[in-house]
């Protein structure tokens, strides 16, 4: 994980995601790219010098962020895309080859009963790049002890591992599998992928409505200081990403998420 990639709203918090990102870039000795997003259409023309006003505006805010956290000597470089958040990502992704984006929750979301705000689930949703959702307040330390749900043991590719394979090594983590049967499961999902097999500590077979009731029925008992689940149409979320908010009423955990992908070749 060499480049990492934080895209920072309007929250009065962002701040407190940035030192998370730079504590974790510090640890595995990699680059924060700090990003902004404005939106200046082409109706706009007539004001020529709009968009570049708007650019040097968000990386004044964006110098004032950094400027409140411990930069730990991390190489932090600031990244502004006019357009579409999900647009801009994927840009600077082809641009730069992003490894994992951090980011918080809710994001410029301000609703206390959401989990996924509407900006912070757009790009769990609409991204093939690797992500870790940090709830607020949460102050980076080692991860010892992982928790990997999910409802079906095939890996297309096994390169999906790779950032928890990051996190094992570096931690000396201990990971452990949960496999949750739900309704209309094969027996292909049963057949665990080796490389998977590989990492855990201990697997455990579970059978619930969702995998989400899954995880909450082992959550304590596990103890995780990370949960890492699947992107892939039936992954953890395939339910929730229906749309780009998720309430705490369908999945909330206080500690942070590791969302598995593989990007798009």
């Amino acid at each position: 994980m060499l480049k990492i990639l934080v895209p920072i709203g309007i929250s009065p918090d962002a701040n407190e995601t940035l030192q998370y990102a730079v504590d974790f870039a510090s640890d595995f000795t990699a680059k924060v790219f700090v990003m902004d997003v404005y939106n200046v259409s082409a109706k706009a023309g007539s004001l020529a010098n709009i968009s570049e006003k708007l650019a040097k505006s968000g990386k004044e805010r964006l110098k004032g962020i950094i400027e409140k956290i411990d930069a730990k000597n991390v190489d932090i470089k600031i990244a502004t895309y006019n357009g579409e958040l999900v647009d801009g990502i994927n840009t600077i992704d082809k641009e730069l080859g992003i490894d994992l984006i951090i980011l918080a929750p809710r994001s410029n979301d301000i609703q206390e009963d959401l989990y996924l705000g509407n900006t912070s689930g757009k790009i769990i949703k609409r991204t093939d790049i690797p992500a870790l959702i940090v709830p607020k307040g949460t102050k980076y330390k080692p991860f010892k002890n992982i928790l990997t749900a999910f409802k079906s043991g095939v890996l297309k590719r096994k390169r999906v591992l790779d950032p928890l394979l990051t996190i094992k090594k570096k931690h000396n983590a201990k990971v452990n599998l949960l496999l949750v049967k739900t309704p209309g499961y094969t027996d292909d999902d049963l057949k665990i992928n080796t490389a998977l097999l590989d990492l855990c500590s201990k697997l455990t077979i579970t059978e619930n409505p969702t995998t989400y009731l899954g995880v909450m029925e082992h959550f304590q008992s596990k103890h995780p200081d990370l949960l890492c689940v699947f992107r892939r149409k039936r992954g953890f979320f395939v339910k929730l990403w229906e749309r780009n908010t998720i309430s705490k009423s369908e999945f909330s955990v206080p500690i942070p998420v590791l969302v598995l992908s593989v990007k798009k070749d």
